[in-house]
């Protein structure tokens, strides 16, 4: 099945998701435990000339190229295998392979950015008349999970009909600090549970007063309006600094991977496994057209100056699951600084080195799980980590599709906690008919 509601059939961009270990990610992280693993987003192989425009974007490398990535590009679904399925609302809990289309809130369409929509209805809205974005490419969610027995699973609340209470602004010390997970261009859904916690009113502006609320990162590709996201989350960064709380976020490896295709596009990069172009890796990973052609220079400039670490109260935060940042820095400020000089520097092997590491995950998952955490713990501060980036349903080892038939897929109800209580996944994996998370902590029980 393809989501979409009220368009014309469309082609599946191809999208790689299998789970295997490309030769980049398998050189040791030098001087701390390496990444056991790594998955989505990939790498890829520049394409060998441009694809044809009815097939997907991204043309499948040649065969001894596949057999060096270990990769393979699935083949664009048939037209007649598109759907377009009549909007339902959000559920407490949304199972795998149940998904409903975003609906969105008629208006104007903007001349520039989404933002400007945000006072004609849906906040950081920007498609009129219910129908999908042009340009929108839905892409596969059916991915093979590494089946997994000693994750714990924290239930949260189901989500009340009406918003939550506001947290009050008391104006003594800091607010209540929320998580956000992978939004990945969900705006619809992300906008649920922002209300669901009281974060923000039914306008969709900021109701929480001096509350604290991190994003994660990843907020673009593979869903339908990320450029609505990003407007979203710089909007309320500015009303809840006004309210005396405020909203931060994290860059993700997919910030670094839409920066990297805006501004290098096809200029190749050294890869560690041969040559390759921030295009073509964001084309493969989930790269929405109409994403590209809204960004703007002001989005740039908020991505490029997002820190990679911080810690808030007792939690460290970082958007993936790995000890790649010990390579930058042995304090947070070193890190952020880091990072930061990289992508001023505007130097395309630099930039993909980072992104290349930041896509890394997993590190805390196995036997050696709670030492790397402990490695970061000690290094940075905090007695937990959270973090995005690897959907809770691979560390469940749960596994549904969108073409799974009855409801017996695997629920996603909240974060999860695992390495001996030391992490805290926050990716519900809202592209795979989970759960987008917006989580307060520290979490109970």
């Amino acid at each position: 099945m393809t989501q979409g509601a009220g368009q014309e059939p469309v082609v599946r961009t191809a999208t790689l998701r299998d789970f295997r270990v490309p030769p980049y990610a398998r050189v040791p992280v030098q001087g701390h435990a390496t990444d056991p693993t790594t998955t989505e987003p990939l790498p890829v192989l520049p394409p060998a000339e441009p694809a044809p425009p009815e097939r997907a974007p991204v043309a499948t490398p040649s065969a001894p190229t596949a057999a060096v990535l270990g990769v393979s590009v699935a083949t664009p679904v048939p037209a007649a295998a598109v759907s377009a399925p009549a909007p339902a609302p959000a559920e407490p809990t949304l199972h795998l392979g149940r998904r409903t289309p975003p609906a969105y809130a008629p208006g104007p369409a903007p001349t520039a950015s989404s933002i400007v929509s945000v006072a004609t209805g849906h906040p950081g809205n920007a498609f009129p008349e219910g129908g999908m974005p042009e340009g929108y490419t839905p892409t596969e969610r059916d991915l093979p999970v590494i089946n997994r027995g000693d994750t714990v699973q924290v239930l949260v609340a189901a989500e009340p009909a009406p918003a939550a209470e506001p947290a009050p602004a008391s104006g003594e010390g800091p607010g209540p600090l929320y998580v956000v997970g992978d939004v990945h261009g969900y705006l619809d859904e992300l906008v649920a549970a922002l209300r669901a916690q009281g974060l923000i009113d039914e306008n969709g502006s900021w109701a929480a007063g001096n509350a604290r609320l991190w994003f994660l990162g990843d907020f673009t590709d593979r869903g339908p309006d990320g450029i609505g996201v990003i407007d979203l989350v710089m909007r309320l960064s500015a009303e809840a600094a006004a309210a005396g709380g405020y909203c931060k976020a994290l860059m993700g490896n997919h910030e670094l991977l839409l920066i990297g295709a805006k501004r290098f596009g096809d200029t190749p990069v050294n890869s560690g496994a041969g040559t390759a172009t921030f295009q073509a890796a964001w084309l493969l990973n989930g790269g929405q057209k109409h994403d590209m052609d809204r960004l703007q220079d002001v989005h740039l400039q908020w991505m490029s100056r997002l820190d990679a670490v911080v810690r808030e109260d007792d939690h460290l935060l970082v958007h993936s699951d790995t000890t790649a940042y010990l390579d930058y820095g042995q304090t947070i400020e070193d890190v952020n600084d880091t990072v930061h000089e990289i992508l001023n520097r505007n130097d395309a092997d630099e930039v993909w080195d980072v992104f290349r590491k930041f896509t890394k995950r997993f590190a805390f998952r196995d036997e050696g799980g709670p030492q790397a955490v402990q490695e970061l713990l000690a290094t940075y501060g905090g007695s937990r980590i959270v973090h995005g980036h690897s959907p809770i349903p691979y560390l469940l080892g749960q596994v549904g599709t969108e073409d799974d038939e009855g409801n017996s897929g695997p629920l996603v109800d909240g974060p999860h906690v695992y390495a001996d209580g030391l992490a805290i996944a926050m990716d519900g994996g809202v592209t795979m008919a989970g759960k987008l998370l917006v989580v307060q902590l520290p979490l109970n029980g």
